[in-house]
């Protein structure tokens, strides 16, 4: 039987920021990965935002390690000549009875440490962007977007300048709780048995059915996974705003937005549909659901204008209608397993916040 000091599950984002943190503190580190390659699912599948800390409650995982990690994401990409640029964002009230929530979200952002914001009436909101409707609007400065190919693509080559191992078309069977660690049976390219000092679950949809294929984790201790699935429309023609821009948040999401890739491509989505498991089909019929909503904002858009772009699954811990749960940063002091540390929940802002998230479990395994 192989053995090694750290084996995390998942080559995400996540999982690979994890693995340069742990590789970097002097551990030997494999990463085992199911896809033929990184990144493959919800860190490739999104918006590319790096958000400021608008919407998660003072306090939370997902405040705190969002603010952290805008930070640490920013010089990071600086650090490592990653395509990023601070467009900005205004994330707008369309009617007057959504003011009460823009005033919530901007007083709930202050709270958080996001201490750039400028509130701006109609005309200051068009004198930004002639070309968008409402009534009100946040100006955030500090929201951004990167490539986030690159950024994964950085971390992977940090990881293994340290010694980390990356094993690709590699998938966990089962593992079991033991003496000195828990031992993992993979198959696929990497089929072995490994005994692993710790093991960091960072497999993301995938998170909980990994939890519960290791004997030894009670079943309280592990969510019921929820899939919540994403349309992003692709915008024919030029883009109609300089800065991202962002609707009141909807339940199960941040709404339909609009945001440009580093190439000035404008993108729509997603939209919320629950499904029960990981799907990226297309359903081109979601498209004409997006006019309406977008109108509201840009009134400017054109019947034909979007075609479709890609789709995402955010790995949900709750079900339809519950209110979002924080990110779940599950040690032994939880389930018992000495060593093991479980990421459920790991959903937006999950790529801004990745560097810190790799840090807090770095501080939780005590290294």
């Amino acid at each position: 039987m192989d053995r090694v000091d750290i084996a995390i599950v998942g080559a995400g984002v996540v999982g690979l920021a994890v693995a340069r943190a742990l590789a970097r503190s002097g551990r030997e580190v494999v990463v085992i990965e199911k896809e033929p390659g990184i990144g493959r699912h919800t860190s490739s599948r999104n918006s590319e935002v790096i958000h400021a800390g608008f919407y998660y409650p003072p306090g939370s995982n997902k405040a705190r390690l969002c603010v952290a990690g805008r930070h640490a994401m920013y010089r990071y990409c600086e650090e490592n000549d990653i395509a990023h640029r601070r467009l900005g964002k205004l994330l707008v009230a369309t009617r007057d009875d959504e003011i009460p929530a823009l005033e919530k979200l901007r007083a709930q952002a202050e709270q958080n440490g996001v201490d750039d914001l400028a509130w701006l009436d109609a005309a200051e909101m068009r004198a930004l962007e002639p070309a968008l409707a409402g009534v009100c609007a946040i100006h955030s400065p500090s929201t951004g977007i990167l490539n986030s190919d690159e950024f994964m693509r950085a971390l992977r080559r940090d990881a293994e300048a340290a010694g980390a191992q990356i094993a690709l078309s590699t998938a966990l069977l089962r593992g079991r709780a033991a003496e000195h660690g828990v031992v993992l049976s993979t198959g696929g390219n990497g089929a072995a048995t490994l005994l692993a000092s710790m093991v960091v679950n960072a497999a993301g949809p995938w998170a909980p059915a990994v939890a519960r294929s290791i004997q030894g984790v009670p079943a309280a201790a592990i969510p019921t996974a929820y899939f919540a699935k994403g349309h992003y429309a692709s915008l024919r023609g030029r883009a109609p705003f300089a800065r991202l821009v962002y609707p009141v948040p909807v339940p199960g999401g941040l709404g339909v937005h609009y945001t440009l890739d580093l190439g000035g491509q404008a993108r729509f989505g997603p939209d919320v549909t629950w499904v029960d498991g990981v799907d990226y089909a297309f359903d081109e019929s979601r498209l004409q659901a997006f006019y309406s909503t977008i109108r509201r904002y840009y009134p400017g858009l054109a019947d034909g204008d979007l075609g479709p772009g890609h789709t995402g699954v955010r790995p949900k811990i709750v079900p339809a209608g519950a209110p979002d749960a924080d990110f779940v940063i599950q040690g032994p002091s939880v389930h018992g397993v000495p060593g093991l540390v479980n990421l459920f929940g790991i959903e937006s802002p999950g790529l801004t916040a990745s560097l810190a998230l790799a840090e807090e479990v770095r501080l939780l395994l005590g290294l």
